[in-house]
């Protein structure tokens, strides 16, 4: 392994991880479908300069391709952020975090169903562990109590996200866009703004203050552009199954960050739960064996 070049994804998952936390400060100074909106027009204007003329050169190859964009943009930029900013409104950063790394797991489960991969004892085993982990998080250390309370709407929308992210990787795999990557992108990006409009254009506004524009030019430059800047080279240099071992250490970071940054308390059933979903994450990633053998 060439070491000189692991800070490119740890670089990229310490963003990830500081976003969750943005994502947090936010909910108190600007409206989630403002946020939502302006990061990606932010992230458009600054990609244009560089990727605008290469990319409608290429417009007779990324129009057959254009309902696919717009999905996987749903998927990815719209659905998983917009609802990670509204659940902020209830959920801690430190939960977000922890049930965001949920998102190799429901990777792997989905790609059973989406790209005929085998299942695996580490996918049952891990995504039963997981669950256990979810369910001692989100139940605030009991559990049994979500039959009586149910649970925290911040920490479902959360989970609806990381989901949503997670369709988003399997379809970027199942369909293979013969795009540029970087083309793709901003494709993605500029599908982002479309499809986000309309909610902009109906919802709350927020005025642009001292307070809130820093959280906008993180999500707008760090977190859209910078990130996967990283995370690309990071799978270029790398390959792309070790730099997703390094997803693993982002609810680290966050609980980290969110400690440091925020002031949250971490409470037991945070390092308990956290650390059941882990284990059950990492065991589905790790144990390969397949529950079925192929038939001779």
């Amino acid at each position: 392994m060439q070491y000189r070049f692991l800070w490119f994804p740890l670089g990229a998952v310490s963003i990830w991880a500081g976003n969750t936390v943005v994502s947090k400060l936010a909910a108190n100074v600007i409206a989630p479908e403002d946020i939502s909106f302006y990061r990606w027009v932010l992230a458009a204007v600054l990609m244009s300069p560089f990727l605008a003329r290469q990319t409608w050169r290429n417009r007779a190859n990324i129009r057959p391709h254009l309902g696919k964009i717009a999905v996987l943009a749903l998927l990815g930029m719209v659905l998983f952020q917009s609802l990670a900013y509204f659940a902020a409104a209830t959920s801690s950063a430190t939960s977000m975090g922890i049930i965001t790394s949920l998102m190799p797991l429901l990777t792997l489960l989905l790609s059973i169903r989406l790209l005929s991969e085998p299942p695996t004892v580490g996918t049952l085993a891990g995504g039963l562990l997981s669950l256990l982990g979810m369910s001692v998080l989100i139940g605030r250390g009991h559990p049994l109590d979500l039959f009586d309370n149910g649970v925290v709407v911040g920490d479902l929308l959360m989970l609806l996200a990381t989901v949503s992210y997670g369709l988003y990787g399997v379809l970027l795999r199942r369909w293979a866009l013969p795009l540029v990557t970087w083309q793709l992108l901003y494709m993605q990006v500029l599908m982002a703004v479309l499809l986000l409009f309309p909610g902009f254009v109906i919802g709350h506004h927020t005025a642009l203050t001292a307070q809130n524009l820093p959280i906008l030019l993180y999500a707008g430059i760090a977190a859209s552009i910078v990130s996967q800047f990283l995370w690309m080279r990071g799978v270029a240099h790398l390959g792309a199954s070790r730099c997703s071992a390094f997803v693993n250490l982002m609810p680290i970071f966050t609980v980290i960050i969110a400690v440091l940054a925020l002031g949250e308390d971490l409470h037991g059933y945070h390092a308990v739960g956290g650390a059941i979903t882990l284990a059950g994450v990492m065991m589905a990633q790790f144990l390969k064996q397949r529950l079925f053998r192929p038939a001779q």
